[in-house]
């Protein structure tokens, strides 16, 4: 059964973007054309593409940040606009309060309380079980995006939102909060869209990968992950399924 279904007839840009772009008035380029797809409990979804393919403006559309599309994103059958608290989102920076301690970030919920037992279960599955009281300043780069992915969690999200959410980090970093993310989503029963220009990152992490063609944003390919975690990167089945993610991103250019 889908627990998520997303139809994008078309997105165009803002006309104030369009002048910015043209200097000019005119008609706005689509961005985003004829996508669809749908998530099922469980699932994790990799989408990849090209720089200013859509992908980010894609995510933003599901997170309910961006309401002007032709189309719908339905959750449970039920057509939504606007945030909800059944989908979190992990941006590509932490985006801490910097005067607010690391519990208070994640525990920072508008107008519901502060479940302080919800959060310190969180920052234990985080890895930063000892750093509740610290302030973002004093976090490294990898504990500032561990200490988002916990916020994000904080709704109990059914599905979880990932614009490239380890970009910025070195390597190191990077592998050892795939996984974690991997982990704390299948504990929560959590499915993933995630968004990223690693492909090796979506083959690891995803069940399928989504690869977004250009002018406009559109899915030219699906490709399917049957492979059971632990995926082993540098492994010969990560490795031809990442030349066929490769090729498909070649072939619109």
């Amino acid at each position: 059964m889908s627990l998520l279904t997303v139809t994008v007839r078309e997105k165009r840009f803002a006309r104030e973007a369009v002048h910015a772009i043209q200097g000019q008035a005119g008609e706005r380029p689509p961005v985003l054309q004829d996508v669809r797809f749908e998530l099922v409990p469980g699932d994790v979804l990799g989408v990849v593409g090209a720089s200013g393919c859509g992908k980010s403006t894609l995510l933003r559309i599901v997170a309910g940040l961006d309401p002007d599309f032709d189309g719908e994103v339905r959750l449970d059958g039920r057509a939504r606009r606007g945030p909800d608290r059944d989908i979190g989102v992990v941006f590509q920076e932490p985006r801490l309060f910097p005067w607010l301690t690391v519990a208070e970030n994640v525990g920072f919920d508008l107008g519901q309380g502060h479940d302080e037992a919800w959060v310190a279960t969180l920052l234990r599955e985080v890895g930063l079980g000892d750093l509740g009281h610290a302030l973002p300043r004093q976090l490294s780069g990898g504990q500032a995006q561990r200490a988002a992915i916990a916020r994000a969690l904080y709704t109990r999200p059914r599905v979880l939102l990932l614009d490239e959410p380890f970009s910025a980090l070195d390597a190191f970093t990077r592998m050892r909060l795939q996984d974690l993310v991997r982990d704390v989503a299948r504990a929560h029963g959590t499915s993933l869209l995630l968004v990223t220009h690693d492909i090796e990152e979506a083959v690891l992490l995803g069940d399928r990968v989504l690869v977004l063609g250009s002018a406009p944003g559109r899915i030219v390919r699906e490709i399917g992950v049957a492979l059971r975690h632990p995926r082993g990167r540098g492994s010969a089945e990560v490795s031809a399924l990442r030349s066929r993610v490769l090729s498909a991103l070649e072939s619109v250019g």
